[in-house]
């Protein structure tokens, strides 16, 4: 019903922001990550926003990006996922780190969110996994999750991530990882592996 909200931040909460419009303050609940340091008092923003409609109340969630909406929607569509675990399945991963485990099967880092266990975690996995585009995993293609079959060569970032898990790194810990590299576009699979491991130290 209502897609997206453009206003001021009149107000900040543990888990929602007050965003204003045209005199109206409307309640809005967002996840941690999304809150913390994109969002101040006093801020003109856009907020996308999914409308959840219960017998006992209308409720607004809100995203930075229609990304992260689309993403969350598909969340809440597995069963036994409503819009207050979806909210936190991203305040524990972004969407990056989100696409990734999914792709990647790694049902740990999705159970560590609050409320959220490991055969749901399965459940989730398998419900999205054909939902999702290699591609869309970190927004540009040099970054995408790995997947058998799914490397070219030379590309060392993908390249690294693959290394660590073969290692036995958990696969949101080895994107971390492998993000937290400076000018890893730069380097060949050997530094940026390096580089990598030195952050999981």
């Amino acid at each position: 019903m209502i897609r997206y909200i453009r206003g001021i931040v009149a107000d900040m909460e543990e888990n929602c922001i007050i965003l204003e419009n045209h005199g109206v303050g409307y309640r809005i609940f967002m996840s941690a990550s999304a809150m913390g340091g994109h969002v101040r008092v006093g801020d003109e923003m856009k907020i996308h926003t999914y409308m959840s409609v219960r017998e006992d109340a209308m409720l607004l969630y809100g995203f930075l990006t229609r990304d992260d909406l689309r993403l969350f929607e598909l969340l809440i569509g597995v069963s036994g996922i409503g819009p207050k675990g979806g909210l936190g399945i991203l305040s524990a991963l972004s969407a990056d780190e989100l696409r990734f485990a999914i792709l990647s099967d790694d049902a740990a880092s999705i159970a560590k969110a609050p409320g959220i266990g490991k055969k749901t975690a399965q459940k989730l996995i398998l419900e999205l996994k054909d939902k999702l585009k290699l591609e869309d995993t970190f927004g540009i293609r040099q970054d995408a999750a790995p997947q058998a079959g799914a490397f070219q060569a030379g590309d060392s970032v993908q390249e690294a991530v693959m290394a660590l898990t073969t290692l036995g790194y958990p696969g949101t810990e080895a994107l971390r990882a492998v993000k937290a590299v400076e000018g890893r576009g730069e380097m060949d699979t050997e530094q940026v592996l390096k580089a990598a491991l030195k952050h999981l130290v």
